[in-house]
């Protein structure tokens, strides 16, 4: 199908949006249909300087920020799933696996996914059903001078509520600047009883994986996946460098708010946290022979579960910054 592209631009007043872009709960975009498309009844929706809507990959939506400076990055409404982004000098930081399928029936597998409401393995889906839904563009997406910024909302539904029966809200804050891409994610318990979650940021970076290093995580209590994922070694992180030798799966838990990761292409990329607990780092190595070679995952994360009440709110932001 051919791109229905469309440019957004500052406008004095909000124009309202498509039922399956708007925050509405009745919204279908909060349901899980396979194949959405942007050509189905798309019309203009102003949003904000540097914000465009197009049909991506699999006929999905998807939207592009460009920033003044020349910087871009690509969000899939599908999962919340930034897939690219790219420094003014075209150079791409993150990276999509050659098998990611973009059909709206599997989580897209790379960029920044989402894993709420449980990291990993569990009672429900792997990593959560957030990845594995549509999410929406907010009505008070707004920009700034030197940036960039959409917001994207989740709210519970039949979907998610078969498998995790709580009332919830997702905000989700993604501002590009020049040489960063900041990501601030707010869940809302919207229900009348307390719930708890755990949480990450999946990050897939691209890397030369035998030269890539990460920094800071010296002294930090470590959860080994290797050799036994089922049965994670509990350890302490006694390495000043921490590099990707063979297959890697390792929590680290309590990391500090910042981390330096060496692409091995030559990049540098510090790792900012404010309210992510721990950090994960992970390689599949043989496990995914197609592909190991060219990224590892480098994610901030919650992994203990975080218990939120009634009307409240759990924030936790992320910036990485390319140098």
């Amino acid at each position: 199908m051919a791109s229905a592209a469309i440019s957004i631009s500052m406008a004095s007043s909000p124009v309202k949006p498509l039922n399956y872009l708007s925050s509405s709960k009745s919204s279908p975009c909060k349901t899980r249909r396979p194949g959405l498309s942007v050509k189905a009844g798309l019309e203009q929706r102003i949003y904000a300087k540097g914000v465009e809507l197009s049909q991506g990959n699999g006929g999905l939506p998807k939207i592009t920020l460009k920033s003044p400076t020349g910087s871009e990055a690509e969000i899939y409404l599908f999962g919340a799933c930034v897939t690219s982004w790219k420094v003014p000098s075209g150079k791409d930081l993150l990276f999509v696996r050659p098998d990611a399928v973009f059909n709206g029936k599997k989580p897209i597998s790379g960029g920044i996914p989402h894993c709420f409401p449980q990291f990993g393995p569990g009672p429900i889906q792997q990593h959560g059903f957030a990845r594995n839904m549509n999410w929406s563009i907010s009505e008070d997406s707004e920009n700034s001078e030197g940036e960039t910024t959409v917001k994207l909302e989740l709210q519970d539904d039949s979907y998610s509520r078969a498998m995790w029966d709580f009332s919830f809200h997702a905000l989700y804050k993604v501002t590009l600047g020049e040489r960063n891409l900041s990501t601030t994610l707010t869940i809302r318990n919207t229900d009348a009883k307390p719930f708890s979650f755990s949480s990450a940021l999946h990050t897939y970076f691209r890397a030369s994986v035998t030269e890539a290093k990460v920094k800071g995580l010296k002294g930090c209590k470590t959860l080994n996946k290797d050799p036994d994922p089922q049965n994670p070694i509990e350890g302490t992180e006694v390495r000043e460098i921490v590099d990707f030798p063979g297959f890697v799966d390792c929590v680290y838990l309590n990391a500090p708010n910042q981390l330096i990761f060496e692409n091995g292409l030559g990049d540098t990329i510090t790792v900012e946290n404010t309210n992510w607990s721990d950090a994960v780092l992970w390689n599949p190595h043989l496990q995914m022979e197609a592909c190991y070679k060219d990224f590892v995952c480098v994610e901030n994360a919650q992994i203990g579960k975080v218990q939120v009440e009634p009307e409240q709110s759990w924030i936790a932001e992320q910036n990485i910054i390319f140098s």
